[in-house]
């Protein structure tokens, strides 16, 4: 991996790693069941997205 790329995937992991943990903040404040769900299957999404990148640099 280039010297870019790697700054890329370090990039993108913070990016992640962002929406998932405002994800959980935000649906932690959320009163409405439906908006709930949908905002933990965000912040899920971000975790497998997070993975996915991270399992590049391995």
């Amino acid at each position: 991996m280039t010297p870019k790329e790697l700054l890329y995937v370090e990039d993108a992991l913070g990016h992640e790693k962002y929406f998932q943990t405002a994800c959980k903040e935000y649906s932690n404040q959320i009163q409405d069941a439906q908006l709930k769900t949908c905002i933990e299957q965000m912040a899920q999404k971000h975790q497998q997205i997070f993975q996915s990148f991270y399992s590049l640099l391995g």
